[in-house]
């Protein structure tokens, strides 16, 4: 038996980085959209003045190499020597047992002084990592570590014991609706801007029905930018989102980071979940949906949140007060796609399926904005409820509510659709507007004095997205030290 040689490991990091042999290398990555992150992580990344190893978190196939590459592209272009760049994608199997520390040797000898940029993709499959990295950056001062991960909890939880004052993290959430329509070329055709060029307003369309056919692909596999661009990808999109992301969280990442021995029980778990997602639930209900024991149940839906795969809402009641004990709560995929993964692709036809991934769809927008922490929705008796409630954080009252729906019923049946939402306005004067969806239609009324915004939900999770990563960008909160 012989262990992995120097030349292969030599070998296999020249292939990795082609760029080292030819200056003039064209990455075929710097030619596609780029994500509305990328600005923001390329400031943070390239930042030579700060000594922080830049970590970006998210999960499978949202775009972290694809990103990496175009910000590689980027620095040569701006005249970064392409001999001082070093990417490595930790999960190799020839980099096995290589240490971080090695990878510096692997620059060619005449160029391994000044600055210079490393990159370690995938760093969670190296026992340890986060000491290794912490004493990189205290002691290469030249060098600008980058990193990539998407155990994200596991990583994060590490980073901010282990790397405090030299980690700096970097969330990338899968792609949003408004991201998915610019990718596809449709933004300028179909999108026009709030008439008041309010951050908070509403966008409006030029063509709602084909709006909603490109919302529909977006349920289907539009968290990913590999299937919007490739359309092999997109014609197998099942395959690729169950085996290629889902099967690999739950059958290697989540058991490998937490020493889950029993796998089918957690495959189990999140099949139910995904198959319920937006509907309410509770520990009780899910262990006799699942057979799984409440303690189990509880410690699964902590690790399926760390790896981005699902998140959490929790529940008020009529007069929007939080309950001492959270005995039901809702669960969202973070993205919608996966629920047509393990399921069944909707389509014009599904208008139940639709509605289901819908408010999947429109929550999940939420996780790009910082006001996420601050949703809740509310249920009460008589089966009263409402599907979103954004909470003052400071005087915990209901600001504004919504409703989500895949209908057009409003227009014949307005005080028994909006009957939820006027419950809520009439018992709590500090709501400032509340919103309906609708399939495709688009109004202006009012509950009481309350402000009522209709519109369709293509367009309103169009508008989340938009609004929320702009305000993201323009307020550099996507950005967070350890």
């Amino acid at each position: 038996m012989h262990a992995i040689s120097e030349n292969d490991i030599i070998r296999r990091i020249q292939r990795d980085n082609p760029w080292w042999k030819d200056d003039k290398f064209e990455f075929r990555e710097s030619a596609w959209p780029r994500r509305v992150y990328f600005d923001a992580f390329k400031e943070l990344a390239l930042n030579f003045s700060v000594r922080r190893a830049a970590i970006l978190l998210g999960p499978r196939r949202v775009g972290k190499t694809f990103l990496i590459k175009q910000l590689i592209s980027e620095a040569v272009a701006e005249g970064f020597d392409p001999k001082k760049i070093l990417y490595a994608s930790i999960d190799t199997p020839v980099y096995s047992g290589v240490s971080l520390e090695k990878f510096l040797s692997l620059f060619e000898s005449d160029e391994r002084e000044g600055q210079k940029i490393v990159i370690f993709d995938e760093i969670q499959y190296l026992a340890g990592w986060e000491l290794h990295l912490k004493d990189l950056v205290d002691n290469y001062p030249e060098v600008k570590f980058i990193v990539t991960g998407s155990a994200a909890a596991a990583l994060r939880l590490k980073s901010q014991e282990s790397g405090a004052g030299r980690f700096s993290e970097f969330i990338l959430p899968p792609l949003t609706f408004a991201e998915f329509i610019r990718f596809v070329g449709k933004e300028d055709e179909l999108l026009r801007p709030p008439k008041d060029n309010s951050s908070r307003g509403f966008f409006t369309t030029t063509a709602i029905e084909e709006l909603n056919q490109h919302f529909i692909q977006y349920l289907n596999y539009g968290g990913y930018p590999e299937a919007v661009l490739n359309k092999d990808i997109r014609d197998n999109a099942d395959q690729f989102i169950r085996n290629d992301i889902i099967d690999k969280v739950l059958l290697k990442d989540l058991p490998s980071l937490y020493g889950i021995n029993e796998i089918q029980e957690l495959n189990r778990l999140f099949s139910f979940l995904a198959y319920n997602s937006g509907n309410e639930a509770s520990l009780e209900k899910i262990s006799k949906g699942s057979g799984l024991a409440k303690p189990t149940i509880r410690k699964y839906i902590e690790y399926l949140e760390s790896a981005f795969l699902i998140m959490k809402l929790s529940h008020v009641d009529e007069n929007c007060r939080s309950l001492q004990r959270e005995r039901n709560f809702k669960i969202y995929l973070t993205n919608p796609s996966m629920r047509s993964a393990l399921f069944a692709p909707v389509d014009t036809t599904d208008n139940d399926g639709i509605g289901r991934l819908a408010e999947s769809a429109i929550f999940s927008q939420w996780q790009h904005g910082n006001g996420i922490k601050d949703l809740r929705y509310a249920r009460w008796k008589n089966e009263g409820e409402v599907d979103i409630v954004y909470m003052s954080a400071a005087e915990q009252r209901p600001i504004w509510i919504v409703e989500i729906k895949w209908s057009d019923r409003i227009s014949d049946h307005f005080g028994e659709v909006t009957k939820n939402l006027h419950h809520v306005v009439e018992r709590h004067k500090t709501v400032e507007n509340a919103v309906i969806t609708t399939k495709t239609i688009s109004a202006e009324s009012k509950l009481n004095d309350t402000p009522l915004e209709i519109v369709p939900s293509s367009l309103y999770c169009y508008t989340v997205g938009r609004n929320a990563t702009t305000r993201l960008r323009d307020r550099k909160l996507v950005k967070r030290p350890a």
